[in-house]
C-alpha cells in the first residue's frame, strides 16, 4: 500500500480470502474461528487518508432461538471508512506505518449485521412447552389449551347451542315489543 500513501487520486482493488483467527459474534450466532471471510476491497488515496470500501461475505453459524436447530446464515456487508494519516479524535481509524488494519472494521461490521434472535425459518413454531419436542416435527399436533385458573369459576357457565338460539329468539321478541310501544 506504500504506493498509495499521500498520492491523492490513486486507487487499488484487491480480492482477499481471510481465515478468521478468533471467532466473533455472541453465544447464539457468530462467525466461528477458522471460518473464511471474502473481501472485495477498494483503496483510494485522499489528501487526509486512505478511503477503504469493501464488500464482505462470510457465513455465520448458530442456533435457532425457537427450536434450537443449527442455523447457517450468509452475511453480506458493505463497509466504507476513512483511515486518516494523522491521529485525531475525529477519525476512528488511522493508517499505521504504511498499512491499514481492516480486521477491527470488518469484525465490527459483521457483528452489527448479525440477527439479534436468529431463527431457522420465519415461521418456526419452536418447542412444545410441555414435552420439549420440536413442533415442526408434529404439524398436526394442536397445543393443549391452558386455562388461566383465575377464570376457572366461569368454566361451568358455558352456553350451549340451544341457549344461544333461545337467546336470539328472546332478543328478537324484545325488539318487537319495543317497536309496538
Amino acid at each position: 500500500m506504500f504506493d498509495l500513501m499521500h498520492r491523492p487520486g490513486e486507487m487499488r482493488e484487491r480480492a482477499l480470502d481471510v481465515t478468521v483467527a478468533e471467532g466473533y459474534g455472541n453465544a447464539v450466532i457468530g462467525v466461528r474461528e477458522g471460518a473464511q471471510v471474502h473481501l472485495d476491497v477498494r483503496l483510494e488515496s485522499l489528501h487526509d487518508g486512505i478511503l477503504v470500501s469493501a464488500d464482505v461475505d462470510t457465513i455465520a453459524l448458530g442456533e435457532c432461538v425457537r427450536c434450537l436447530d443449527d442455523v447457517s446464515l450468509p452475511i453480506e456487508v458493505e463497509i466504507q471508512e476513512l483511515f486518516a494519516y494523522s491521529v485525531d479524535e475525529a477519525f476512528d481509524y488511522t493508517v499505521v506505518g504504511d498499512h491499514v488494519d481492516l480486521e477491527p472494521l470488518v469484525r465490527d461490521a459483521v457483528v452489527m449485521s448479525l440477527p439479534f434472535q436468529p431463527v431457522c425459518r420465519p415461521d418456526c413454531p419452536g418447542l412444545d412447552p410441555e414435552t420439549g419436542e420440536r413442533l415442526a416435527d408434529f404439524p398436526d399436533r394442536k397445543p393443549r389449551e391452558v386455562i388461566d385458573p383465575r377464570w376457572s369459576a366461569l368454566a361451568g357457565l358455558q352456553l350451549t347451542e340451544q341457549d344461544v338460539e333461545g337467546s336470539a329468539v328472546a332478543d328478537a321478541a324484545a325488539a318487537d315489543r319495543e317497536k309496538r310501544s
